[in-house]
This record gives structure tokens, C-alpha cells and sequence, in this order.
């Protein structure tokens, strides 16, 4: 039985985690070359995939101290790339940073450095004056454009999940260790590990304030997210489907992985180890008809650890139900709750509930984890959360195939097995490996059957 143990400190897990090394061509004659700080100059950044996500982030890069600049964009879609232009330059201000608004003058995008298209991103890695890429495209497409960044010698932000099959997650990993030999920094957006309220927490938690952890439960009961997408006269397979991609579990990894990656990210935080195995269960009850792509909207998955330990999730996108979100832990002397963005708690068996310790939110994570990457690049800092992201990203894949299959699941062998699910091509008729029934709509996972 493999025994892991991941480091409760995040410093020095950055600093020494290790994956596989990165093989193949590189794009430029440069692109081996180790990073250096770059000090007081002009940052230049790169935009990957430019929705209303990716469109947040960079006005989060362009948040930050010191010299920056948006330099190029890239999206497979000329609509959406205009649209997070027009913003940019508008100086709109978004969601998850509703206090700040687009620098407008650190945009500087001419046309010629907005490209278009599946491929469009390696135009980008391409320009040798790029420093950072963001990359928030579909989960689906971003194992890919990690691997050609770190092999282009680029500083890298990537949103979560980190990929959507066992076979991105390896890739992830393998550029994860390259990255590092580069010196090259790379920020994942869990960003709950940048949230004062949780690393409080997590702290108290790993000083031992409740005991061995024998019990994690993480929970994702929403009504749902995700746009439907009317399939438009001309499109291909792969267009509607990437247009539509939350709907598709090669380009989200289901709701499961797109959404409830940051409970997984936070449980394995909390145990400092890896599931050796896992099995669940799940299905759809009101996403059903054609206009849902294959995805499902509950989900239950039991998972053990090495120590014997259990970590327990419960997910589900379904409206008029119970719902909250969170994480909880229940230890040896004592239990700990984290919901979301609101409240935490601490509660020793021991103690009465007016003694309990509780935080509430005091920091804008997403403005940190952009702050504290770029600050690693500046000051040439340890920075590299490509391996927890993998394995956060990971732990909700595996959940998905065990409730998929309705079988259970070794860790190893399952990301051992590089099942893939995405398509191989970067152009509009390229195959797809789901395809539409005759009678319409897409075929549903199976349990009892093998993906």
C-alpha cells in the first residue's frame, strides 16, 4: 500500500515536490534557458482563453505591484476574445474582484497580437518577449498549453482544474518538474490557499487542535452553474462542444472536477496525504434531454487513505434542494468547518460552543494568489503549485471514474492507466471522441461498464 505523505507546510511542499521529467522539442532556442528574476522591468502577460474567468484573472495579473502589461490574447473564439477586449479596455471591473477595476492603460493588444483559434495559444508561447501566460481556457485543452508554456520558457497562471483525464494530469506533472529545473513559476487557482480564513485554519489544524484527522467531508450542493449553449447553424462537433464545454466531461472533467476541485484541494491540505482509493456513485435526474452534453448532476464518492482514514463527498447541481459548501474535518479531539467564502470554525470536544474559534473571511484570495505569483517572479521566489494542483485535479478525475464505472478505484493505477478522454486535433473538424446519438443528445456513463 503506497504511504505519500504530501507536507502540511506550503512553503516547503512547493519547494520540494517532483514529478516526471519533460521531454520533446522546444519552441524557441531559448526556451531551456532558466528564468531569472525580472526585478523592477515591465512584466509583459499573455491571456489564454479570454471568458468571463480568464477576462477576471488578467484584471487580477494587471492588479498587481510593480511594472505589467497585457501584451497578447489568444481564444478559439473571435466573439469571445473581443468581448474580454472590449472590457479590458473599457475598464470594467469583475465579480471576484468587485473593488477593482481594468487598468486600462497596462492593456496594449493590437490586433495583431489577438489571435484566433484551437491553436491560437501557440502563437502566443511563440513571442519571445512574453513573460507570464494566463491560461483559462476549458479545462480540457489546459494539460496541453501548460506543457507548451513550460517548454516555451513562460512563467505560468492556470486555472482550475488542471485537466480533465488521467492523461492530462500526467502531463501536468511532467511539466511540473520541468518548470521547476527551469525556475519557471507557476500558480494554480485554488485559491482558497491563498485565503487568510483558511491557511488560519489549516494552521490550527495541523498544530493538532483537533487530533488525527479521522473523518473529511466535503460538500458541493448548488443549484448549478454553467451557460447553455443552442447549437448554431454550420458548427461542427468539436465547435458545439467546446462552446458548450461545461456540459462535456473531456473539456469540464463534469461539475465534479470543474467545481468541487477546491474541496478536494482543501481535504488533501488538511490530511497532507493522498487517497490510495476510491468509490462512489452518481447519475442524472433533471439534466437530462439533449441540451446537457454527458455530464451528470449528483455525485457521492468514499475515498481511503493510507492511515485508514475516510474522506467522504457529497455533490450536487440540482435546484430546490439543501445546499451549502464547504469542508469539514472530524479529528480525534475535536472537529473543523470551513464554508466557503463566509466562516470558520474550530470546536474541541472538550470546550463549549462560545469557546469554539472562529475567522471570517478577510482577504480577496484571488487578488492574493495573483500577487504572491508575481511576486515570485519579480524576486525570483519558490513558486511552483502545479503538483497539488494536479493532485486536487486528480482526486475529483478519479471520483468521477469510480461513480462513472461504479467500480473502485486505485489511485495509482488509475493515473498509471493515462485513460484520455479530450480530442487529439487543434482544428474545428477534428475528431470527437463523443458523438452525438442518432436519436439526439450524447451517450450517459454507465456504471457497471468500463470508460
Amino acid at each position: 500500500m503506497r504511504t505519500e505523505t504530501l507536507s502540511v507546510n506550503r512553503r516547503d511542499f512547493i519547494a520540494t515536490s517532483t514529478a516526471a521529467a519533460v521531454s520533446g522539442a522546444l519552441l524557441k532556442p531559448d526556451a531551456n534557458a532558466r528564468a531569472e528574476a525580472v526585478g523592477d522591468r515591465e512584466v509583459k502577460i499573455a491571456l489564454v482563453g479570454c471568458g468571463g474567468r480568464g477576462t477576471g484573472a488578467a484584471v487580477q495579473a494587471l492588479s498587481t505591484y510593480g511594472k505589467v502589461k497585457l501584451w497578447a490574447m489568444a481564444d478559439a473564439f473571435e466573439d469571445s476574445l473581443d468581448k474580454s477586449y472590449k472590457s479590458l479596455t473599457a475598464g470594467g471591473n469583475f465579480s471576484r474582484s468587485p473593488d477593482v477595476k481594468a487598468p486600462t492603460d497596462r492593456v496594449d493588444v493590437p490586433p495583431e497580437r489577438r489571435f484566433v483559434g484551437l491553436n491560437a495559444y501557440r502563437k502566443v508561447m511563440a513571442l519571445p518577449e512574453i513573460d507570464v501566460v494566463i491560461l483559462t481556457t476549458p479545462p480540457g485543452f489546459r494539460a496541453q498549453q501548460f506543457e507548451i508554456a513550460v517548454k516555451a520558457g513562460k512563467h505560468v497562471f492556470m486555472e482550475k482544474p488542471v485537466a480533465s483525464d488521467a492523461h492530462g494530469i500526467q502531463q501536468v506533472l511532467t511539466a511540473a518538474k520541468e518548470a521547476k529545473r527551469k525556475n519557471l513559476k507557476v500558480g494554480v487557482g485554488l485559491n482558497r490557499r491563498h485565503s487568510p480564513m483558511y491557511e488560519a485554519t489549516l494552521e490550527r489544524i495541523h498544530a493538532g487542535e483537533i487530533g488525527r484527522l479521522n473523518t473529511i467531508r466535503i460538500y458541493n450542493m448548488r443549484g448549478g452553474v454553467g451557460k447553455n449553449h443552442i447549437r448554431q447553424p454550420g458548427e461542427t462537433e468539436l465547435e458545439y462542444q467546446t462552446r458548450h464545454w461545461y456540459y462535456f466531461a473531456w473539456a469540464s472533467g463534469d461539475f465534479l472536477v470543474e467545481q468541487s476541485v477546491h474541496d478536494y484541494d482543501v481535504a488533501l491540505w488538511m490530511k497532507g496525504m493522498l487517497p490510495v482509493r476510491a468509490q462512489g456513485q452518481g447519475g442524472r435526474l433533471v439534466r437530462t434531454g439533449p441540451g446537457w452534453g454527458n455530464i451528470y448532476d449528483h455525485f457521492y464518492v468514499e475515498y481511503d487513505f493510507p492511515d485508514g482514514s475516510k474522506l467522504l463527498s457529497q455533490h450536487r447541481h440540482i435546484k430546490g434542494c439543501w445546499g451549502t459548501f464547504g469542508e469539514y474535518a472530524d479529528g480525534a479531539k475535536g472537529g473543523a468547518s470551513v464554508l466557503g467564502k463566509s466562516r470558520a470554525m474550530i470546536q474541541p470536544y472538550d470546550q463549549p460552543s462560545d469557546r469554539a474559534w472562529r475567522m471570517k473571511e478577510t482577504g480577496n484570495s484571488y487578488q492574493i494568489e495573483h500577487d504572491r505569483l508575481f511576486r515570485a517572479i519579480r524576486e525570483d521566489l519558490p513558486h511552483n503549485e502545479a503538483e497539488y494542483g494536479a493532485h486536487a485535479s486528480f482526486a475529483a478525475i478519479l471520483g468521477r471514474m469510480a461513480a462513472y464505472t461504479g467500480q473502485m478505484l486505485e489511485w495509482d493505477e488509475a493515473l498509471e492507466s493515462g485513460h484520455k478522454i479530450t480530442p487529439d486535433g487543434e482544428a474545428w473538424d477534428a475528431e470527437t471522441r463523443v458523438k452525438p446519438l442518432p436519436e439526439g443528445g450524447y451517450a450517459i456513463p454507465k456504471p457497471g461498464s468500463r470508460v
